[in-house]
């Protein structure tokens, strides 16, 4: 298809507000991709923890006008990138923080990996700016914009292993109410009506001048009453599903706070196992059946110590159980070693009853992706990879509920939940957010966690090293937690999950096919009649 001129170079712009979209089309140079990057970066603001739903309306509006001034395909294709970088800049800037954990090693690269998060997943905002405008300035083109958003964030969930963070949905993490629409399309469901919140305005670009400013006004309105109105089903849902709970199974969770540049300290290893038990044994009027530790609680050298393990366990009920995470080795024939991040269960006496190793790791904090080509090391101590674990089960120890363990960010992974057969009772998340300082990374990966307890019907428990621990229902309702910085314990009733799995969790992605398939189609039809057109 030969190119379209849409720009409007030379041509007297007109004023008011009603005539936006035609002042954003005309920008042009420096100033499009510079008011591009900063649209990208105002639509962080409706993320976690801010959740400034006006935010994604303006963004995301302003920029489809902008795009209506695109000349060329490569200019799409750079207004998206630009677009995409100042979104995920803003977003992600937070990932650079672990760099800093020992700057003297990886101060160096921060530049470049801030560099290379906010370009490179600038690429799949990119990619849906040079596919919309394949249609003419219309709702064809902003379907379309929405649409291909929604398959990349799916995408962007696997490619490469994967990183499904700040998902478009997870804006409507402001309010329980609003997560529910999770239980029946997951994430994927959230951001197909968050786009849809965000685009009405950008449809005033149809109506001629004199009307625009009035429907610039409506769309906006009418996003207003499509928020409110899933905030009252979601409040109708969430009282259909009071908070109950699995008999008088009592958790202790313990959250120590150990600054990141002091946790794997050597000198500082037994201080560090001390404050664990130390909080483990603090004063509570119930005693614990599961005291839970957060990731890499216990280092190898004191996993591989029955003593140690025994003074850990040592303040345990009869019958309770201690969860902690560890890293643990095994040792090949060949006397290769081989480390794994573990959650491991220990017994009144400090013996093993259960390993769960983490499968999904995370690249260059855990192991380095072509190691043979990259000279660096990962984040993490040690010279040697971690191992893969064998992938996802549901365990069952004791009187313990069967529960499906999630190592740190595998909690972000939505498609990753079900571990096939048995259905578990609930979720257990031990993490280590102290990586990430003082920002908006905790908060985000706090709310993925709650968002996977919608879309499975299943309560998530969560253990921080630092922030953000915490008990969320099977609805979404956060029932305790501990802030990011704070050392201390939560003492909690486990909740019970819902009686039967929700429509997410019984078809996972397929959902999103049920989205975008009618989207696409339709889409392939206004494409077919713009063909025929430019062919008459």
């Amino acid at each position: 298809m030969p190119e379209r001129s849409e720009g409007l170079p030379g041509a007297t712009v007109p004023r008011g507000l009603g005539a936006l979209p035609e002042r954003l089309a005309a920008l042009d140079g420096w100033r499009r991709r510079a008011l591009a990057l900063g649209l990208g970066a105002l639509l962080a603001a409706a993320l976690p923890p801010f959740g400034i739903l006006l935010a994604a309306v303006v963004a995301l509006s302003g920029f489809v006008w902008l795009l209506d001034g695109a000349r060329t395909t490569r200019g799409a294709l750079l207004d998206g990138w630009a677009f995409g970088a100042g979104f995920c800049g803003a977003g992600l800037y937070w990932i650079a923080n672990a760099l800093l954990v020992d700057a003297a090693t990886f101060g160096w690269i921060v530049p470049f990996a801030l560099l290379a998060i906010a370009l490179g997943f600038g690429l799949f905002t990119a990619a849906a700016a040079g596919i919309a405008r394949i249609w003419l300035p219309g709702p064809g083109r902003i379907l379309a914009f929405a649409a291909t958003w929604l398959a990349l964030e799916w995408l962007r969930s696997w490619v490469l292993t994967g990183f499904p963070w700040n998902l478009l949905g997870s804006a409507f993490s402001l309010a329980p109410e609003l997560l529910q629409g999770a239980a029946w399309g997951g994430p994927w469901l959230l951001s197909a009506l968050m786009l849809t919140v965000a685009l009405l305005p950008a449809m005033a670009v149809c109506v001629p001048p004199a009307r625009r400013l009035s429907a610039m006004v409506g769309g906006v309105a009418c996003g207003f009453l499509l928020v409110i109105a899933l905030y009252g089903l979601g409040a109708w849902r969430m009282a259909l599903h009071p908070t109950t709970y699995a008999g008088e199974i009592n958790l202790r969770l313990v959250q120590p706070a150990i600054d990141q540049r002091e946790k794997w300290r050597s000198t500082l290893r037994d201080s560090h196992f001390a404050t664990h038990i130390a909080l483990s044994l603090s004063q509570s009027a119930v005693a614990a059946d599961v005291v839970i530790w957060p990731e890499a609680a216990i280092p190898w050298q004191l996993l591989a110590d029955p003593a140690r393990r025994a003074q850990a366990t040592a303040g345990l009920a009869q019958g309770s159980l201690l969860l902690a995470g560890a890293v643990r080795f095994e040792r090949e024939g060949d006397g290769t070693v081989l480390p794994y991040n573990s959650l491991v269960a220990l017994n009144r006496r400090g013996d093993p009853v259960a390993v769960y190793d983490k499968r999904h790791l995370v690249p260059f904090g855990e192991y380095v992706p072509l190691r043979g080509l990259l000279p660096i090391d990962k984040l993490t101590p040690g010279a040697v990879d971690f191992v893969s674990g064998t992938g996802p089960e549901v365990l069952t120890i004791g009187k313990v509920p069967p529960f499906r363990a999630l190592v740190c960010y595998e909690v972000i992974f939505p498609d990753e939940i079900d571990a096939g057969g048995e259905r578990a009772a609930w979720l257990l998340n031990v993490t280590n957010d102290g990586w990430y300082g003082i920002s908006t990374g905790p908060y985000q990966h706090f709310q993925a966690a709650r968002l996977r307890a919608v879309e499975q019907g299943l309560p998530m428990v969560r253990a921080a090293n630092n922030g953000i621990s915490g008990v969320v229902d099977p609805v979404g309702r956060v029932l305790a937690q501990l802030p990011l910085d704070a050392v201390g314990v939560l003492d909690v009733r486990l909740p019970a999950p819902l009686e039967a799995p929700t429509f997410y969790a019984r078809w996972g992605d397929l959902t999103l096919a049920a989205i975008l398939l009618p989207l696409f189609f339709h889409l392939a039809w206004r494409l077919r009649c713009l063909r025929r057109t430019d062919d008459g």
